[in-house]
């Protein structure tokens, strides 16, 4: 016999906001609010807003002015949908069969799944309990039809229920009439008639009851009852992506574990690439004899499914991994997977392509972690072109596989990129970021010429200039003196007066100068031309 069971969220939009702003969340009763047609009207209330007469459907000016101390909070519907199918999701735990119902419930078919968790009742009591302990309010029931249970869940008295196989229509007679799930206008007119409970519809006969309630309402009660099938769609299960090998006689050299990897990945990448995915974390997990596991994961600056470069990333880990007296399962996952396009480019001469050019700026002091300037510079090289900035006509995926091998040596907590912030600005024009985070946002303004490498703070120089407003012709840095031969500007940049202080008055003019040797500086003047003027290295170019 079918058994169904209907989870109901009565304030699944609120709590899902709540869980999200944490401590932040406000102390005084919240609504969450949306515009509809042209009107602000609350769509979720806070229990406690509710109670000062606060409802869904009443305007926002009608809600403060019933509490005028009201927090307001903006309703994200697809927000809402999509961490509800999520949750339909998480609860297979309990039912291989579940679905999203509406957009505060979900329906699950516990058919031969209750003597799991012992019983039905213990089934939905630890369901609640789960629910609960993550914040969020629920009621639960289970009964033979989708419909019984939905209206137990909704109307009934208790916040688990469990209606006997066989009891649908005792269990639906002292409940009102909209437990149906009926249109509102139906469920009023069908009381203003006298039939307040559902139990008040058995005695009618159908041809005088159909005109009055409906085809429709007929046919809720006939699926309520079991007489009608209801069809209900369960949401399909993620498609597993993940491999796995069995030994006859356990394996412990690194060479056995290596090829055995080796053979996981091929099927892998396969059924990636017929979803038209890449691995953006893998995770290797080996079960030793003696029932103890070990477990090794790698990540990637971009979606991949190329075996070479995936094979590579996992056996640097695979000197981690204590063998034991032997390892008799091996299980290949990718717990994590973005899109990727069909063609990805071959490997190339990545690093004697861009040792030749110059970095963007702010980039020379992206890896302080670096054993060598070199590495630096070429770890600099492979961030910011991964941020689609196509440095130099270097492959964006060659460059991420360089990113995934030092992130794979070295942590990837050890590696950061500079991402473009609003700041004209040019120490506070970059910010740092994890070099495994996803981009967004804008890129970097290409316009401005910036020099290759910039000064963590500008450095005071002694200059001289021939006439005021004129580029230096002489100026000493760090006890070298240097005569200007050539110079360009001046780009004025002021400072940000939203900040506030002496600092956020200052004003600079900036110059690209080239001294007689032929290197290149550049120096910007502090404040408007005075007498004793204050000149500032700020960087320098290739």
């Amino acid at each position: 016999m079918r058994r169904v069971m209907s989870l109901w969220l009565p304030s699944w939009a609120i709590d899902r906001r709540r869980r999200q702003a944490g401590k932040s969340w406000p102390v005084d009763p919240c609504v969450l609010v949306a515009t509809v047609n042209r009107q602000r009207l609350v769509t979720a209330v806070e229990a406690t807003a509710q109670e000062r007469g606060i409802a869904p459907g009443m305007t926002l000016s009608h809600a403060h002015a019933l509490h005028p101390e009201l927090a307001v909070a903006s309703a994200d519907p697809a927000g809402d949908r999509a961490a509800l199918a999520r949750l339909a999701a998480a609860c297979r735990r309990y039912s291989p069969w579940t679905a999203p119902d509406g957009a505060d419930g979900v329906w699950l078919d516990v058919t031969g799944c209750a003597h799991l968790k012992g019983g039905e009742a213990s089934l939905a009591a630890e369901l609640i309990a789960w629910l609960t302990g993550q914040g969020v309010d629920a009621r639960a029931a289970i009964a033979d039809t989708p419909g019984t249970a939905w209206a137990m869940a909704h109307c009934g008295a208790a916040a688990v229920a469990v209606v006997p196989p066989g009891g649908a229509r005792a269990a639906l007679a002292a409940l009102p009439v909209r437990a149906l799930r009926i249109d509102a206008a139906v469920a009023r007119e069908l009381t203003r008639l006298g039939l307040h409970r559902i139990g008040d519809l058995y005695a009618l006969s159908r041809p005088a009851l159909t005109p009055r309630a409906g085809r429709a309402t007929m046919r809720r009660l006939d699926q309520a009852l079991g007489t009608a099938p209801e069809a209900l769609s369960p949401v399909p299960p993620a498609p597993q992506r993940w491999a796995r090998r069995r030994f006859a006689e356990p394996i412990a050299t690194p060479e056995a574990i290596a090829a055995a990897m080796g053979e996981l990945l091929a099927p892998l990448c396969c059924r990636l690439a017929n979803e038209g995915l890449g691995a953006r974390r893998l995770a290797l997990t080996l079960y030793r004899v003696d029932g103890t596991s070990a477990e090794v994961a790698i990540g990637t600056a971009q979606s991949s499914r190329d075996p070479r470069h995936l094979r590579r990333l996992l056996l640097e880990r695979l000197a981690e991994i204590d063998p034991g007296l032997g390892i008799e399962d091996m299980i290949l996952a990718a717990s994590r997977v973005d899109a990727l396009a069909a063609k990805q480019a071959a490997m190339g001469k990545l690093l004697q392509a861009s040792a030749r050019r110059p970095l963007p700026p702010a980039a020379e002091n992206v890896l302080p972690f670096a054993e060598s300037r070199d590495a630096a510079r070429q770890v600099a090289r492979a961030v910011l072109a991964v941020e689609g900035r196509g440095y130099h006509g270097a492959d964006p995926a060659e460059l991420a596989q360089l990113i995934d091998r030092l992130a794979n040596r070295l942590g990837a907590e050890a590696l950061c990129r500079f991402l473009p912030q609003e700041s004209h600005i040019p120490e506070r024009a970059a910010r740092p970021a994890p070099v495994l985070m996803p981009l967004s946002g804008a890129g970097w303004d290409l316009a401005r010429r910036r020099p290759v490498r910039l000064l963590r703070r500008p450095e005071p120089i002694i200059a001289m200039a021939p006439v005021p407003d004129d580029p230096p012709a002489f100026f000493r840095w760090r006890r070298r003196e240097h005569r200007v031969r050539r110079a360009e500007g001046p780009e004025r940049i002021l400072g940000e007066w939203w900040r506030g202080g002496a600092e956020a008055q200052e004003l600079r003019d900036y110059y690209r100068v080239e001294d007689e040797k032929g290197r290149r500086f550049w120096l910007f003047r502090a404040g408007l031309y005075q007498r004793k003027a204050r000149w500032f290295l700020h960087g320098l170019f290739a």
